[in-house]
């Protein structure tokens, strides 16, 4: 009994570990997202009341954000044009 016991209490430790290191390599990469985010440039852009409508009607159909929808769109554009 002792030794099952100690055989779950080493299992769950290795997982416990396990998780320690998923847990650590998750907010290294959240630390690298952020960075990268703070790379991006800010722009004003000034567009008509009815485009912003129909942009923030596709972003909500696409589960985005408003910007992340123009980012998208500009990245697809750059895209094509490259083609």
């Amino acid at each position: 009994m002792k030794e099952e016991l100690d055989l779950k209490e080493q299992q769950l430790q290795k997982k416990l570990e396990k998780l320690a290191a998923l847990e650590k390599e998750i907010k290294e990469r959240e630390k690298k997202l952020k960075e990268s985010e703070k790379k991006k440039k800010q722009i004003l852009l000034r567009i008509a009341p009815s485009l912003w409508d129909e942009i923030a009607r596709w972003a909500e159909e696409d589960f985005r954000s408003i910007n992340g929808q123009i980012e998208y769109l500009l990245a697809e554009c750059v895209k094509k044009r490259k083609k």
